[in-house]
């Protein structure tokens, strides 16, 4: 299956430092949206350097995208624009080090397999945004809706709210 942004780039024809961009349509963009459960996703951009080595392709660039996600408390909409970084290094599918455990640096965080012969940038740059979004985003209006609910904020709810509630007790 073809992701909804696939942007193949063929390993023997890889060039040296040269830039690439990468920009989404608006189907792609909808059916990304679709995929990552958001209500939309307004645009979507990448730059990308591709750096070959002898053993993983380095890519490196910038990440732009305006995207629409849902409240966690009210479903309301909540824009998000997102302005990243990254640096992704495929490496060879057999080249992943077998075993139960292995052992991760922080190079080593952003790491996606290749066939050999073609790696996808724009399934990469989708799955980097995916993992930019905010996991719980709130819209103006979740406070007072959690508050009429009759849910405590963590300042409420913890040690210090405990205090503050029995301080007002002895006042009172």
């Amino acid at each position: 299956m073809t992701p909804e942004f696939s942007r193949p780039q063929r390993l023997d024809a890889l060039g040296q430092g040269k830039p690439i961009m990468l920009t989404a349509t608006p189907e792609e963009c909808a059916a990304l949206a679709r995929r990552f459960d958001l209500h939309a996703i307004d645009a979507l951009d990448a730059e990308a350097t591709l750096t070959p080595g002898a053993a993983a392709i380095d890519a490196k660039g910038r990440l732009h995208a305006s995207v629409v996600q849902s409240c966690v408390v009210t479903g309301e909409p909540v824009p998000a624009r997102i302005d990243l970084p990254f640096m992704i290094r495929f490496v060879a599918a057999d080249a992943a080090p077998e075993g139960d455990e292995i052992e991760l640096s922080a190079d080593d965080c952003d790491v996606m397999e290749h066939d050999g012969q073609v790696i996808d940038l724009g399934e990469a740059v989708a799955q980097t945004l995916l993992l930019a979004l905010d996991p719980y985003p709130r819209s103006p209006n979740a406070e007072a809706r959690l508050k009429e609910a009759g849910v405590l904020s963590e300042g409420e709810a913890g040690p210090f709210g405990a205090l503050a509630a029995l301080r007002d007790k002895l006042k009172g």
